[in-house]
């Protein structure tokens, strides 16, 4: 019984913790929608765009502390990364000469 507290006390910290780090990227960016996708045993990632078009991503150990954690922040969650939201992210030259780099050997990101 021990044990299940203390893994339950471990994982609401994790998710109020996340939660802030969320409620943070919310502030900074003139609000935040997010969507929460499994990314096998590490965990699960939450993607983030900012009212702006900043975006940024946390990881979570698990979709179920992900999704609480999004909940707690009160942002407004998607199902998929796709369309609509998708369209909210803002990319500059860095994104782009990275991208670039990746694939056609531009610029190194060092």
């Amino acid at each position: 019984m021990a044990d299940t507290q203390q893994a339950d006390a471990k994982a609401e910290r994790r998710v109020t913790r996340l939660a802030r780090r969320i409620d943070s990227f919310s502030k900074a960016h003139g609000g935040a929608e997010g969507q929460v996708a499994h990314i096998g045993e590490r965990g699960a990632r939450i993607v983030l765009v900012g009212g702006d078009g900043g975006w940024g991503d946390l990881v979570a150990p698990s979709c179920e502390i992900a999704r609480k954690a999004v909940e707690k922040s009160g942002i407004t969650v998607h199902e998929d990364f796709d369309g609509e939201f998708a369209a909210k992210v803002t990319t500059g030259p860095y994104e782009w000469s990275r991208m670039a780099g990746i694939q056609i050997g531009g610029p190194s990101n060092t």
